[in-house]
C-alpha cells in the first residue's frame, strides 16, 4: 500500500505533473534489498532468503558483513519476485483493497509475507 493519505485530487495532481513518489518511490525502496529502509526486505530476508543461506553466507554476515546480506536479498528479490498494482483514486479505496488481499478474498489465500 502506497499513498494511504491521497485524496482524488492528489492523484490528478500527480498525474499531470509527472511527479514521481508514492509507489514509484515504495517499489524502489523493495527492490533496493536494504533492510534498514525497508520492511519488505525484513519479511524477504527472513522469510525467503535465509532458509537458503550456506553456513559460510551465515557466518560471514554474523561478522558483520552487512552488505553481504543485503545484496543477497535485492538479487532474491530481482529473480525471484513480481509486483501487481491497481491504481485507486484514492487511499481509502485502495486501504479497503489491501484489506481484502490481507483476507484473502481477492487470491488462493493470504499473502506469503504480510498476510495482515
Amino acid at each position: 500500500m502506497s499513498g494511504r493519505g491521497l485524496t482524488r485530487d492528489d492523484v490528478i495532481a500527480m498525474k499531470e505533473s509527472g511527479e514521481r513518489r508514492g509507489l514509484v518511490q515504495r517499489l524502489g525502496s523493495h527492490a533496493s534489498g536494504r533492510r534498514s529502509s525497508d520492511q519488505f526486505c525484513v519479511y524477504v530476508a527472513d522469510r525467503l532468503v535465509l532458509p537458503e543461506l550456506t553456513e559460510e553466507d551465515i557466518r560471514r554476515i554474523a561478522k558483520g558483513e552487512k552488505a553481504l546480506f543485503d545484496n543477497l536479498i535485492k538479487d532474491y528479490i530481482a529473480v525471484h519476485l513480481l509486483y501487481r498494482f491497481v491504481v485507486t483514486e484514492d487511499g481509502q479505496t485502495a486501504s479497503g483493497i489491501e484489506a481484502e488481499v490481507k483476507t484473502g478474498v481477492l487470491s488462493a489465500g493470504k499473502p506469503l509475507l504480510n498476510p495482515g
